[in-house]
């Protein structure tokens, strides 16, 4: 891609396409947005980097724990891998336990520990999730099925007194885009309470993207930690890590569980991630709830005219298209999905001019930029891409929508 404006980006060939990657979500505002943009140049007269805290800052952590108030103090990182690193290790040590759970197809970053049974790219390209990793950086890992709060409980009776915390994408987003089903979140914050556990949120991908409050909000949940990213630095790089005062009262200079970064706080980054939040109240997220249900709608619609079996997941602006008759609840169940059907589509959509994430294992994203010229070209595109998809594949069977 050579440049980006709005909902559109222009790859180095010149060809226009309307962008529903958002460089992976972090643009909920679109390409360039004014704002952000003035708040850019602002901050690039005044410098940075500066080895120091800015007021902005604490300016934006402020916010953060505005809008989260789960989040009584932050720590911010340059990624999101970098916050569910730090995360796990002040788990670790403020429970004095080594083993974490997570689930399965959930993507936590990089970090050795959480790369087990990953979903994102790892999911996409079918690589292991552990070469180069040794058996003793993942060794204290429990997988676990998403939506299967028996399988937490069971690991919770194998290792009492073992397992530090549970990580977990209250909306997951690596798998393709699945929601917690009834109670599961609930349970997760019962049994870790119950067992002298932390639950940690990994809202890299939900915060502030599906509630202004993030997944926590929307499903009211409290978690002890919370991870950051994409939203919180407008599409610059950042990660945030946060909780209890108690919690993060251990991590350096306060305690001594240690983590640093030469620029994590960037001045560029927060006041980004400031310009950003300040955009998104309610009548935004009202917008890209509507936007995102006329997206599902029309590619239910389509997809059942052509008879393609599509099962539409959506939360809020994040969404995945299966190409399965679904439910789709799991990792399972997800790679069940027909990923060459969905690369047929996926190569039809971005003919007609629109650029899906090029993976059947990711989310969608819209932004508060999609305007109603964007969408009257999103829906010409999913009409067309389906019936072109029905007439390639001969498809005659009922779509199970």
């Amino acid at each position: 891609m050579a440049r980006g404006d709005g909902p559109w980006v222009w790859d180095v060939d010149g060809r226009r396409y309307l962008d529903l990657v958002g460089s992976w979500g972090p643009l909920i505002l679109g390409h360039r947005p004014g704002p952000v943009l003035q708040a850019l140049r602002e901050q690039l007269e005044r410098g940075w980097a500066f080895g120091a805290p800015t007021e902005a800052e604490v300016r934006l952590a402020q916010t953060v724990h505005d809008r989260m108030p789960a989040i009584e103090m932050v720590r911010l990182v340059n990624s999101g891998t970098e916050a569910t690193m730090s995360a796990t290790r002040l788990a670790r040590a403020a429970t004095g336990r080594a083993r974490i759970v997570k689930f399965a197809g959930a993507y936590h970053g990089h970090a050795d520990a959480l790369l087990a049974e990953a979903g994102s790219g790892v999911a996409t390209l079918g690589i292991p999730g552990t070469p180069g990793v040794t058996r003793g950086a993942a060794g204290d890992t429990v997988v676990a099925r998403y939506n299967t709060l028996g399988e937490v409980e069971r690991a919770f009776d194998r290792w009492p007194a073992e397992i530090a915390a549970v990580i977990v994408e209250p909306v997951a987003g690596n798998m393709g885009v699945v929601a917690p089903a009834a109670g599961f979140l609930e349970g997760l914050r019962r049994v870790t309470r119950d067992q002298g556990s932390l639950l940690i949120f990994d809202e890299v991908m939900t915060g502030f993207r599906v509630a202004r409050g993030g997944a926590q909000e929307l499903y009211r949940i409290t978690p002890d930690l919370t991870c950051l990213g994409k939203v919180i630095g407008g599409g610059l790089p950042i990660g945030a890590y946060g909780g209890r005062r108690d919690l993060m009262e251990q991590v350096a200079p306060s305690g001594p569980v240690y983590q640093a970064g030469t620029l994590s706080g960037n001045p560029l980054a927060v006041v980004a991630g400031q310009a950003t939040l300040d955009q998104l109240d309610a009548a935004a997220y009202d917008l890209l709830e509507h936007s995102g249900s006329r997206m599902e709608q029309w590619i239910a619609q389509a997809a059942a005219a052509a008879g393609v079996p599509v099962t539409v997941n959506r939360v809020g602006s994040m969404l995945t298209a299966f190409f399965s008759p679904g439910p789709v609840t799991d990792y399972e169940s997800a790679k069940g999905a027909d990923t060459a059907a969905f690369g047929r589509w996926f190569h039809l959509m971005l003919d007609a001019g629109v650029s899906l994430p090029p993976s059947q294992f990711e989310a969608g994203f819209l932004s508060t930029a999609h305007d109603g010229a964007a969408l009257a070209h999103l829906e010409e595109a999913v009409n067309d891409s389906f019936h072109a998809l029905s007439r390639s594949t001969g498809s005659v069977s009922r779509a199970g929508v």
